[in-house]
């Protein structure tokens, strides 16, 4: 902007009534459009940019429609999964509710887990683990997400998926893992490394409540 352009802009700043005072030369005032190559009056500018901000607007509004409309159909979804895990009372059939539930509702190709040193047994879900997997889940801090099928846990799954999330299970939050979870997807994009996991953490959480339930005694004691 020049030095001349400067100055007018300062003045109708400090001046706002200038355009009432003349307001014969503000309706023949022209200016260029736009998007194309020609000119339109000061008026049909002010327009143009009012129905910009507008059709901005209501794409933001429609996006919050949108998110809005999403998060709770996810809430939905995780209530109904919280009823059923709260609704089993069998401890042998409870981890799979956990997996079958969260599957169904999150359609996802499979879930499988593990809980080591059970004070029950409970359907496979209490087979042994290798070491490697104590340590691994002990060291997670916030779930895995990635397409890496290497993990020993993926062997637990049918079906080598073509992304997943790993979720420790932990009584409390700094208290060592008691079981490990592994979420599979057939869709590549599901679960990508630089996704927030702000969501699976509660899943994490939720699942490592009703899943403490088969061990009281060990888990809070850290076991």
């Amino acid at each position: 902007m020049t030095d001349t352009a400067r100055t007018i802009a300062k003045f109708l700043q400090e001046n706002p009534d200038f355009f009432v005072q003349y307001a014969d030369l503000f309706s023949t005032l022209e200016v260029p459009h736009p998007h194309q190559s020609r000119t339109i009056s000061l008026g049909e500018r002010q327009i143009l940019t009012l129905r910009e901000r507008l059709r901005d607007f209501e794409f933001r509004l429609a996006e919050l429609v949108r998110n809005g409309a999403l998060n709770e159909a996810t809430t939905t979804k995780l209530n109904l999964w919280c009823a059923r895990m709260l609704a089993e009372q069998s401890p042998l059939r409870l981890p799979g509710e956990v997996a079958l539930g969260l599957a169904e509702q999150f359609n996802l190709q499979e879930v499988a887990l593990r809980v080591w040193g059970l004070d029950v047994p409970a359907e496979g879900v209490g087979a042994p683990v290798d070491a490697s997997v104590h340590d691994f889940a002990n060291t997670l801090a916030a779930p895995y997400c990635g397409s890496n099928t290497d993990f020993t846990a993926v062997s637990w799954l049918h079906k080598k998926p073509a992304s997943l999330a790993m979720l420790s299970l932990r009584a409390k939050p700094q208290e060592p893992a008691f079981g490990l979870m592994v979420l599979g997807s057939d869709d590549p994009d599901r679960f990508a490394p630089d996704m927030g996991t702000t969501f699976l953490q509660t899943v994490s959480n939720l699942a490592s409540a009703a899943l403490s339930r088969l061990k009281p005694a060990a888990v809070s004691q850290g076991a």
